[in-house]
C-alpha cells in the first residue's frame, strides 16, 4: 500500500479553426446560455469522465436571444421565440455541470466566420444592427 498522492491534470484547447480572422475576438459579450435548447453529442460534449466532471459548450455554436427570457439559445431559423435571428457564435468552450439549466458564455457578435468549419451547418445571414458577422 502506498500513501504517495497522485495528481492527474487534463487541458483541452477549442476548435477555433472556424474562426476567419482574429478581427472582434476582444470584444466578445458575455451572455447565458439556455441549455434546453441545445443538444448532447451535437452542441455540447456531456462529460464522461470521473476526472473532469464538467460538460463543454462547443466552440462555434450560433445562438440566438430568447425575447421572453433574456437568455440565449441555439440559432434556429424557424424559431419563433427571437431565436430565429442569429446573435452570434459561442467563442470559447463553456464548461457546466450536469444538470445546468444557465450557462455564461462568451458571445462573438461580430468578426469574420468560415461557415464550413462550423461545428453545425448555418445559413450565411446578412449582418444586423446586433449581428455583424461575416461569412466566407
Amino acid at each position: 500500500m502506498s500513501i504517495q498522492p497522485i495528481t492527474t491534470s487534463s487541458s483541452y484547447t477549442a476548435n477555433r479553426s472556424w474562426l476567419a480572422s482574429l478581427h472582434g475576438t476582444d470584444s466578445t459579450d458575455t451572455i447565458t446560455l439556455d441549455m434546453s435548447t441545445l443538444t448532447a453529442g451535437t452542441h455540447y460534449i456531456a462529460s464522461t469522465e470521473s476526472t473532469q466532471p464538467y460538460s463543454r459548450v462547443l466552440s462555434g455554436i450560433p445562438v440566438g436571444k430568447i425575447t421572453a427570457s433574456g437568455l440565449y439559445g441555439l440559432y434556429a431559423t424557424g424559431a419563433t421565440d427571437g431565436r430565429q435571428d442569429l446573435a452570434g457564435f459561442i467563442f470559447a468552450e463553456a464548461l457546466f455541470a450536469p444538470g445546468q439549466a444557465k450557462v455564461p458564455a462568451a458571445l462573438l457578435w461580430h468578426g469574420s466566420v468560415i461557415t464550413a468549419k462550423l461545428p453545425v451547418a448555418v445559413t450565411p445571414v446578412a449582418p444586423s444592427a446586433t449581428c455583424q458577422i461575416r461569412f466566407v
